[in-house]
Order: structure tokens, then sequence, then C-alpha cells
């Protein structure tokens, strides 16, 4: 049997890495989709047309469902049918050189070749990280980061700042900004330093509530990031960051925002890959089932989990590009943030079938993806 898995997970890397394009994956013999089938809930609960929906999906369909795949222009066209892939995350390479119209014809194609409507994801937070914003062609200047605008004018001018990136989005098809930061951060030597808001928990809180508020309005989902919060640690792309506060300081503190957000209806908590000792002393935060235990039970989180890039060096000197992802869905995420996809989409097939991660978590996972995708309007 293991051999069997092993060549159907290599058959789903060689169609995601060299399919033609509108080429589909290979089938699964029927009998892994019955299996599948099996988990799911009785026909009174599938009355839901989101059940219903998830019933109609292969055993393929819905593995790429769990994968917020980095953009790859030139594969683009290809990738999205052959992994059956859940949304991109766009950066600032595929808005160079484009114009709004020549970017609305691409998201365009992109959702045109997908199975279900894509998740169209971009950075755009103003200041130090800007996708779009940066070029003329979309905007006259960057916008700035929420610490200057709240600066420039307190919350209301931070607020108004959200809502002109919304309006920018929506015109553009792109449907997710993978924000508010959430982070509280004091030492102008953190990372998060210029990123973060500069305020205190409870007016941070406010930033965040209002912002969700403010996306929801206009359709686009939101994510909470960088849960449990990135305080003033050191950059996971380049390396393992450590916190060792006590839980009671992150409660009194950096977890407040996050709580406002969830209240407001977030679309999404982004979770990082700080390993927090308070509940976790040695995994990373995103491979971690404790913080994703504490998130749903202790803060009553149920909606889309989402890991920061596995792609991190925080993650890749640890772990091969195939393990975070089965670790990362064992933890508990919902979505994996994937430049490795390809390698990934295998990886994870393969999981399901030798039972590293059980048919009952993919269908929940699945299940929340779609639901989000029905709260943005693209089902």
């Amino acid at each position: 049997m293991k051999w069997i898995c092993l060549l159907l997970a290599a058959l789903m890397l060689a169609g995601c890495a060299a399919g033609a394009p509108g080429e589909v994956s290979p089938s699964l013999p029927q009998a892994m989709d019955e299996t599948a089938a099996s988990t799911l809930p009785s026909q009174t609960e599938a009355s839901d047309p989101i059940r219903q929906l998830l019933d109609s999906m292969t055993l393929e369909q819905r593995v790429g469902q769990l994968f917020l795949a980095r953009c790859d222009a030139a594969t683009a066209l290809r990738d999205i049918p052959a992994c059956h892939l859940g949304g991109f995350v766009l950066f600032a390479a595929d808005f160079e050189n484009q114009t709004p119209d020549s970017l609305r014809q691409t998201l365009a194609e992109y959702q045109q070749a997908a199975d279900l409507p894509l998740l169209l994801a971009v950075d755009e937070e103003g200041g130090t990280v800007t996708r779009i914003s940066r070029y003329p062609a979309f905007r006259d200047r960057s916008f700035p980061s929420p610490r200057e605008a709240f600066s420039a004018g307190g919350l209301l001018q931070a607020l108004t700042n959200e809502e002109e990136k919304c309006r920018l989005l929506q015109s553009l098809g792109l449907n997710v900004n993978l924000g508010p930061v959430c982070d509280i951060s004091t030492d102008p030597d953190a990372f998060m330093y210029r990123r973060s808001l500069g305020q205190d928990a409870e007016t941070t809180a406010d930033f965040v509530s209002g912002t969700v508020k403010v996306m929801n309005a206009y359709s686009i989902g939101s994510v909470l990031k960088h849960f449990p919060g990135y305080g003033n640690n050191a950059d996971t792309h380049t390396g393992l960051a450590v916190d060792n506060r006590p839980l009671e300081e992150l409660e009194q503190s950096d977890l407040i925002p996050f709580a406002a957000g969830i209240e407001a209806g977030c679309g999404a908590v982004l979770v990082s890959h700080t390993v927090v000792q308070a509940l976790d002393a040695d995994t990373p935060a995103s491979l971690s089932s404790n913080v994703h235990q504490y998130l749903r039970e202790t803060m009553g989180y149920d909606g889309v989990i989402l890991t920061d890039d596995l792609s991190m060096q925080a993650i890749t000197d640890r772990y091969g590009a195939g393990e975070a992802a089965v670790l990362a869905l064992q933890a508990g995420n919902d979505l994996l943030c994937s430049t490795d996809y390809a390698e990934q989409y295998a990886a994870v097939l393969g999981a399901l079938l030798d039972g590293r991660v059980d048919f009952d978590s993919l269908n929940a996972s699945v299940m929340r993806v779609l639901k989000w995708k029905q709260s943005l309007g693209l089902l």
C-alpha cells in the first residue's frame, strides 16, 4: 500500500508541475473518493448548499482548496486547474508593468481557469509593505503605514486609509488583503515596529475592529496577523524567533486586538512562525496544535486559520517543504500560505492516503474555506 501512496503522490506532483493549460490532475481511484465521502455528515446536514458543494468535490479538489499559493505568472494558468488551488497571493512583481485594465484581465483569466472562485490576496499594509500602491499606475503615491496614518490624523485617518485600500482592491478584482496587522511593538529596532499601529492594546483593538468592519462592508477578506502577536521579536523570514513572555502578559496586551478582530467578524487569522513558549516551548506557532487549540477553544474562534508563508526560514531551517505542510494541517490550520505548493500538494495528498491527515479534518478545513468564499460573494 505504501508504494501505491507514493506513486499517487508523485502523479499529483507531476500534474501540478507539468500539466498543460486546462488539464486537471489524474483522478484518484473511486475507492478513495468513497472513503472521503464516508466521513461526511448525514443527509440532513447535506441540505446546506456549501455542504452540497463539498459533497460534489473530488479529493484532489478538496486538497487544492487548502492552498493559498504564491502566484507565479509564468505557470499560473496551468497550476490553477492542475492543483485545484484555493487562491493566490500576489506580490509586487505581479503588479509591475501592469495597468489597472491589464491586471483586471489577468485576474479574470485566473478566475476563469479555476474549478471554484479563487481567493486573490495581497499584502497592502502601507508603509514598508506595499505591493500595489508603490506603482504610479495604480496610485499617485504609496499608502502610508497604519502607524503613519494614525500619527497624521488619529483613528479616523487610519480607518479612512483602510477604506481607500478596500476601494482600490475591489476595483482591481482582488478580494483579500492580508491585514490588519494586530501586533503591538514598542522597540524601534524590532522587526514589526514600523508595521504596527504604534499604540496601546485598546487603541490597536479599536483600529483592528474598525478595519475588519470596513473590509466586510466592501467584501474584502480580512486576515488578522500575526497571531498570537509578534511583539518585539525577531524576523521569522530569516530565522527562528522565540517569545518567552508569560501567557498572562500576552493576554493583557497582544491578544486583545485579535479578540477584537474576531468579535468584529474577521475572515481569517494568520499564525506566525514564532515559538511562543507560554503555549508551546519548542514548536513554531504555525505548526503547534497547542496554539491552535488556544485560538479555537480559549478564544472561541471558528473561522479560517492560515499559516504565514511556509517558505520562511524559521520553517525551512527545521523542516522540509512537504513535511511542513503536513505538520501545519495536523496542527489545525485550514489554509496554507505556500510558495512550494506543487510539492506540498503532493505531500498532503500522500498524508491523507497514509492516514497522517484524516478526512474529517480535511473536510472541516475545506468547509471553512468555502464558507469564507461564500461570505465574500465568491460562491
